[in-house]
C-alpha cells in the first residue's frame, strides 16, 4: 500500500491552507473531506496580519487581497458617540490591516493552490504504526501516511481525543448574524449599547457583516430581531433577510499531538467568534506547523514540533480569554453599569491600552506573530 507523506483531514480554510503550504514546499500531501459539497461550516470573514504574512508561502495572500476589503481602522462606539478609534494601519507589520472577504472567496483562493480534495471520505480511525499512521475509511480501503493532520473542526475530535478529554464550556449567549447591503465604508464598528453589542464589519461590494447580541434564548425570527436590534442600537435601517442565529462555546485541548497525528484549528480549540479570533487561530496553527512537517515526514525526528505544540496551546488559551472578554463586553447591562463600562473603555482605549487592544485584536500577541 503506497504511503503519502502527509494526509490532511478536513478541507475547510485551515486544512486547505495547510495543504496548499505543504504543496508549495514540495511535500506529497493528500486532502480528504467528509462533506461532498463546498460551503458548509463556519462563515468567518476576517484574516489578520500574522496569518496574511504566513499565507505568502503558498501564494494565497495575493489572491485573498485581490478580493478583500482592507480594514485599516475600527471604532468602538456607544450611545452615538465615539469611544475610541482602533488603528490597524499603525501596526508594525507587513500587513497593517484586516483583510475581510466572504469565507467562500477564501476557500476558492486556497482550493486553487491546494492538491485536489477527495470529497465524501469519512475517516473512522487513526492507528499508529511503526513508520506512520493507518487511516480507516468508511466503506473503502485504508490509507497510509507518514503524518496525519486533523483539521476537520470539532466533529473530528473523537478521532484523537477520548470522550471528556477536551472540556467544552457552552456560553448562555445567543447572537444573530446577516450579511447586508449597508453604508459605512471600510471601517469596522463595534456598538457597545445598553441592549447589547452590534458588530458591523465591511465586506466587498458595499456589504457588511452584522452581528447582534440576542440574549440567552433562541430567537424565533432572526431577521426581524436583527432588523429591530440594529435600528434601535445604531439608528440604521437595513434589510436583514437571511439572518441566522447561533450560540458560542469554548474548548481548549490539553494536547495537540499524539504520535504522528497532529490536531489543528477547531478540532483542538474553539473560541467565541465574537472578536474574530477563531479561524485565524487555526490558520496560525497550520501555517506554523507546515515548515516542520516536511523534514519530519521525510524521516526526521520531528524536531520543533514539541515547541510548536507548547506555543500553540499558549496562544489558544490567550485567544480564549480574549474572546471571553469580548463576550462579556457585548452583553446587555443596566444604565449605571453601561455608563461605567463606556467610561472605562473610553479611558482605557484612548491611552496606552488602545495600542495593546489593537495588537491583541489583530492577533499580534499570538506567538506566531513574531517577524510577520
Amino acid at each position: 500500500m503506497p504511503m503519502t507523506e502527509v494526509l490532511v483531514v478536513g478541507a475547510g480554510p485551515v486544512g486547505l491552507a495547510l495543504a496548499a503550504d505543504l504543496r508549495a514546499r514540495g511535500v506529497d500531501v493528500a486532502l480528504v473531506e467528509r462533506r461532498t459539497e463546498v460551503g458548509a461550516g463556519t462563515r468567518a470573514i476576517g484574516i489578520h496580519s500574522p496569518a496574511l504574512a504566513l499565507l505568502e508561502a503558498s501564494g494565497a495572500t495575493h489572491g485573498i487581497l485581490e478580493r478583500a476589503v482592507r480594514i485599516a481602522r475600527g471604532e468602538a462606539r456607544a450611545d452615538g458617540r465615539l469611544l475610541a478609534a482602533i488603528r490597524f494601519d499603525r501596526l508594525r507589520a507587513r500587513h497593517p490591516y484586516v483583510a475581510a472577504l466572504p469565507q467562500s472567496d477564501t476557500i476558492e483562493v486556497l482550493t486553487a493552490l491546494a492538491p485536489p480534495v477527495r470529497r465524501g471520505v469519512t475517516v473512522e480511525s487513526l492507528r499508529q504504526e511503526a513508520d506512520g499512521v493507518r487511516i480507516g475509511i468508511a466503506g473503502a480501503d485504508d490509507l497510509r501516511a507518514k503524518v496525519v493532520v486533523v483539521a476537520s473542526g470539532w466533529a473530528g475530535r473523537s478521532l484523537v481525543y477520548r470522550d471528556g478529554a477536551v472540556r467544552t464550556h457552552h456560553y448562555p449567549d445567543r447572537y444573530v448574524m446577516a450579511d447586508v447591503t449597508a453604508p459605512g465604508g471600510p471601517v469596522a464598528r463595534v456598538h457597545l449599547e445598553r441592549d447589547g453589542v452590534v458588530e458591523s464589519f465591511p465586506l466587498p461590494d458595499g456589504r457588511r457583516r452584522l452581528v447582534a447580541w440576542a440574549g440567552r434564548e433562541e430567537v424565533p425570527d432572526a431577521a426581524a430581531f436583527l432588523h429591530q436590534a440594529v435600528a434601535r442600537r445604531t439608528g440604521v435601517e437595513v434589510d436583514t433577510t437571511g439572518a441566522s442565529s447561533f450560540g458560542v462555546r469554548r474548548a481548549v485541548a490539553p494536547a495537540l499531538r499524539r504520535g504522528r497525528v497532529i490536531v489543528v484549528g477547531d478540532a483542538a480549540h474553539e473560541v467565541s467568534p465574537i472578536g474574530g479570533q477563531g479561524m485565524n487561530l487555526g490558520l496560525l496553527d497550520a501555517l506554523t506547523l507546515a515548515p516542520l512537517l516536511a523534514p519530519w515526514a521525510r524521516g526526521g525526528d520531528g524536531e520543533g514540533v514539541d515547541r510548536w505544540e507548547r506555543d500553540r496551546l499558549a496562544s489558544a488559551r490567550h485567544a480564549a480569554r480574549l474572546a471571553f472578554l469580548n463576550t462579556l463586553l457585548g452583553r446587555a447591562s443596566g444604565p449605571r453599569a453601561h455608563a461605567a463600562r463606556s467610561a472605562a473603555l473610553r479611558t482605557a482605549l484612548r491611552g496606552p491600552g488602545g495600542a495593546l487592544f489593537t495588537r491583541a485584536y489583530a492577533m499580534r500577541l499570538d506567538r506566531a506573530a513574531s517577524g510577520t
